[in-house]
């Protein structure tokens, strides 16, 4: 503790401090809106719905009793406190609702993509690629698309470092495809040439990238 500032340890203090404000306001304010009665009959006021809402924060946010940031509350954990919680995985129709929406975010904020969209026909993945020179990259597959069946493309710009010229580049999923207009190749041993300079650029990278991506091989 010696090398720690009474100002580090006044951040600390205030961040905990933080957290069980915030945890009070919003169960007062909203997990606790519709309590308007005990179980007696008798009205629940403003203050005992704050007071509620204190106990209940202190008891989040007592690390002697959780040990962990990052540890997970189960039902169980939230019934002992004698909060009243709605299991959803009992509601068959709201669970798949959550896990879709559960699948989604992980899509959205565990990976490289930044949009996904889906039509009836197609799912283009829009992400942002570590390899050197690519501007934009758009994967189309049909939706739910295992290997190895279907196949779909990956569309792709290619920005050369050397000579500033852009080259849309095509990739075949799981299934060769006819080429589109204006499009060149991804090309079989990865080594891209660039159509004004002849710099080679290696997408080796990128090939791994739209593989694991598509789980389906770059043909």
């Amino acid at each position: 503790m010696q090398n720690i500032s009474p100002g580090e340890l006044q951040d600390a203090q205030n961040a905990l401090d933080f957290a069980t404000d915030l945890v009070t306001d919003w169960l007062a304010h909203y997990k606790f809106k519709d309590w308007t009665e005990h179980a007696d009959g008798r009205p629940v006021t403003p203050e005992e719905r704050t007071q509620r809402a204190k106990e209940i924060a202190g008891q989040l946010c007592d690390h002697k009793r959780w040990k962990v940031h990052g540890r997970s509350l189960k039902i169980q954990d939230l019934n002992a406190m004698r909060l009243k919680i709605t299991d959803f995985s009992q509601q068959p129709e709201l669970e798949d609702a959550i896990s879709r929406y559960y699948a989604l975010l992980q899509i959205t904020f565990g990976s490289n993509i930044y949009k996904l969209y889906e039509t009836p026909s197609s799912q283009i993945l829009k992400t942002l690629m570590p390899a050197p020179g690519l501007e934009q990259l758009a994967l189309g597959l049909p939706p739910g698309v295992q290997p190895p069946v279907g196949g779909g493309k990956a569309y792709m710009n290619f920005l050369c470092d050397k000579c500033g010229t852009t080259t849309a580049l095509q990739a075949n999923l799981g299934q060769a495809k006819p080429l589109d207009p204006g499009r060149l190749l991804f090309p079989k041993d990865n080594k891209f040439s660039c159509p004004k300079c002849g710099k080679i650029h290696d997408l080796t990278a990128l090939r791994k990238q739209l593989e694991g991506q598509a789980k389906l091989p770059v043909v």
